[in-house]
């Protein structure tokens, strides 16, 4: 697989053992020194945390560092800064397109078109639809006509290898850009079946490189049936949005969905800096972050062990 912001660019991400295991060994490579961790609490570089701060009153003053608290492991750590992060967002569209999944394709084209007509300047999309292979359907940009026409061939087809296509475009689209600001938006119910990867494995890969996941939920195809070794589709969904500091919202509303997702990457998100005291960094630990009354905040739940 050749990094998908390159030319020629592949027009094919596959999903199988080899590929995926590959992509594992380069993010467990890289994820130490992309994530800003260090081995001992005497390092002088700090760990950076993505933040979603918003005042509840919808008054449009930035949030500071004084009205913020961050835990570590449960250890309240100082924080060193806390920016405004008004960045242009890389936006992956992540479309589930599989036989069964309980939306048409028009429904799924329209979701996915309408991040088209709610970016901000400077921002980009890529999206991907997987079955039991993972395909760009447009490249990067932000040329609404251009994936108005590429959205035309959207097949539903196959079963949804979700968590396999979840860590190809981590490994080929996102990882190589470490220095932006990086989301990716699933529109799926949450099954999988079939992937090589394992759950946790995909969640803990967003959650190293602090990746933003927003989840455009369609209907439970398997109405809460129970798999073996594999979570619900609900969970998946559930874990995905809060474990990485996103949200979800119904598929029914991917109007509102478009807008809410775009208007909170560019006005609502913070960079947190600060030194860790007092935690285990070879141990993976909990994250929390809280404002002050009358401010809502949210990051990543967890950092995976070094």
């Amino acid at each position: 697989m050749g990094r998908l912001n390159q030319t020629p660019r592949p027009r094919n991400i596959r999903g199988r053992a080899s590929i995926i295991a590959l992509t594992a060994i380069l993010l467990a490579g890289t994820l130490f020194g992309q994530a800003g961790r260090r081995s001992h609490p005497a390092s002088e570089s700090s760990t950076m945390v993505n933040v979603v701060a918003v005042r509840t009153e919808g008054t449009p003053a930035p949030i500071t560092a004084k009205e913020i608290s961050f835990f570590d492991n449960g250890v309240e750590q100082s924080i060193r800064n806390f920016a405004p992060d008004l960045s242009a967002a890389k936006i992956v569209l992540l479309v589930d397109n599989s036989l069964t999944i309980r939306a048409d394709v028009d429904k799924l084209e329209a979701a996915a078109l309408e991040f088209a007509y709610e970016i901000y300047d400077g921002d980009k999309l890529l999206i991907v639809g997987y079955d039991s292979n993972a395909e760009i359907v447009s490249d990067w940009t932000d040329d609404a006509k251009k994936m108005g026409t590429e959205l035309k061939a959207f097949r539903k087809k196959g079963d949804p290898h979700l968590f396999d296509a979840i860590m190809a475009v981590v490994g080929d689209a996102l990882q190589p850009l470490s220095a932006q600001k990086r989301a990716i938006v699933v529109i799926s119910d949450g099954l999988d079946r079939g992937s090589n990867a394992k759950f946790q494995q995909a969640l803990s890969a967003l959650q190293s490189l602090d990746i933003v996941v927003y989840c455009v939920q369609a209907p439970d195809r398997t109405r809460g049936a129970i798999r073996r070794d594999v979570p619900k589709p609900r969970q998946v969904i559930d874990e995905l949005a809060e474990g990485t500091g996103g949200r979800i919202f119904p598929i029914d509303d991917s109007r509102e969905a478009a807008k809410a997702i775009c208007d909170e990457l560019r006005k609502n998100r913070y960079v947190l800096s600060y030194l860790p005291q007092s935690v285990p960094l070879s141990e993976s630990r909990r994250l929390l972050v809280m404002g002050e009354r009358g401010i809502d905040a949210r990051s990543k739940t967890m950092q995976p062990a070094n």
